[in-house]
């Protein structure tokens, strides 16, 4: 295309590649200052949801090598990134099939009660053992991922984050909606029912665990009762993030040719309101429970409203302001310095909002020394002796 545009041609590229990932084109971070970082490990989506345009415009599902993904992520490690985020349209039905000597035959086994649009797919590495080999690399690299699909969430992936601390106890698990209907409409593949089984399963499994979701106000023929279950559904499950947005038709995807998008916008605009603040009344709660708890923060840089505070975020993504100021080395050092952008810090929380908790930074730490199980005790001893 390059080679067109230099003769004075213009080009367009309109062609979706099956299997193009871009794995032999290493990133160039732009921010060398901040200290996570985004690595793409897919492109593309085969779910098909009707309200979606993204297979239209990214193509079918493909994804890079398990080994690019590991040299990056190296890469990253070496540059001293604390923070790796796994980046994906579709990031937990990850398939590595790059290895031809590498395959299993049993087809992908989905959550109970979920189904999808295509025929189930086999072969290749799964996202449980691409997030088993990235949080290996470095245990004082935390590994976060998104964007999830439900249908996608084997026990492998959920006792990984369980049993690996540098995976963050946290969760996006996009529902769209509470009502059975309108999923269908929408095409996701599950019911209510089936995905609040799913919720009651990870927090089984891991009951700390942080949620965050995504929903749609006012999809195509959406009535009040309908809207309501999606009311009654953020209320049961509670979750510490909620991204919602009022439905915006897109053409070619299968809602604009078979649906009808006729919830006035000024409905959409109340029912997407409704939902953000029930969300800020639920998130409120939740993080009034936190206060008095000991946490592990990643500092990301100084407070976008002080100068005077430092900003990171706990295991749960949940923003942590802190006073900048001088603490211990450790929790059995008396020499202090600054927070800095990149640091561990052991805070104890003493206040919160929706949105934010508040803390008092203790001590430096590593990720590795907060969850060493060995070193339990003299932690707790420490954090005593610092309040």
């Amino acid at each position: 295309m390059l080679a067109v545009t230099e003769s004075g041609q213009t080009a367009v590229n309109v062609l979706l590649s099956l299997d193009e990932t871009y794995a032999d084109v290493m990133p160039v971070r732009l921010n060398e200052n901040s200290a996570s970082a985004f690595v793409s490990i897919m492109r593309g989506c085969d779910n098909m949801c009707s309200y979606c345009i993204v297979p239209f415009t990214r193509g079918r599902e493909r994804s890079r090598p398990i080994s690019s993904i590991l040299d990056e992520v190296r890469m990253l490690s070496d540059q001293g990134i604390k923070e790796v985020t796994l980046l994906g349209q579709n990031v937990n039905s990850y398939r590595d099939t790059s290895d031809s000597t590498i395959y299993n035959s049993i087809d992908t086994k989905l959550t109970p009660g979920f189904k999808t649009v295509y025929k189930p797919k086999t072969g290749g590495r799964r996202f449980s053992d691409l997030l088993d080999k990235v949080s290996q690399i470095d245990p004082e690299m935390r590994i976060r991922f998104t964007s999830p699909h439900p249908k996608d969430f084997p026990d492998e992936v959920l006792d990984l984050i369980k049993e690996r601390s540098n995976i963050c106890n946290q969760i996006h698990l996009p529902a769209q909606s509470g009502n059975s209907e309108v999923l269908q409409r929408m095409r996701r593949g599950y019911t209510r029912e089936a995905y609040l089984d799913l919720v009651y399963h990870i927090r089984h499994r891991i009951p700390d665990v942080y949620l965050s979701s995504d929903f749609i106000a006012g999809f195509c023929e959406e009535t009040e009762l309908e809207h309501e279950d999606t009311v009654s559904l953020m209320k049961e499950v509670k979750y510490h993030v909620v991204y919602s947005f009022p439905y915006s038709m897109r053409q070619k995807t299968s809602a604009y040719h078979r649906l009808k998008d006729n919830v006035p916008d000024d409905v959409k605009s109340r029912r997407h309101l409704q939902l953000r603040d029930l969300f800020r009344q639920e998130a409120l709660k939740l993080n009034l429970k936190e206060i008095g708890s000991t946490q592990l923060i990643l500092i990301e840089g100084e407070s976008k409203r002080s100068p005077l505070d430092m900003a990171g975020r706990n295991d749960g993504n949940v923003k942590v302001i802190v006073p900048n100021t001088n603490i211990p080395e450790s929790c059995a050092d008396i020499s202090t310095r600054k927070i800095q952008r990149g640091d561990y810090v052991v805070v104890k929380i003493r206040s919160a909002n929706s949105q934010v908790l508040h803390g008092i930074p203790l001590y430096h730490t590593s990720l590795t020394e907060f969850y060493n199980k060995d070193n339990l005790i003299t932690e707790q001893l420490c954090q005593s002796s610092a309040l």
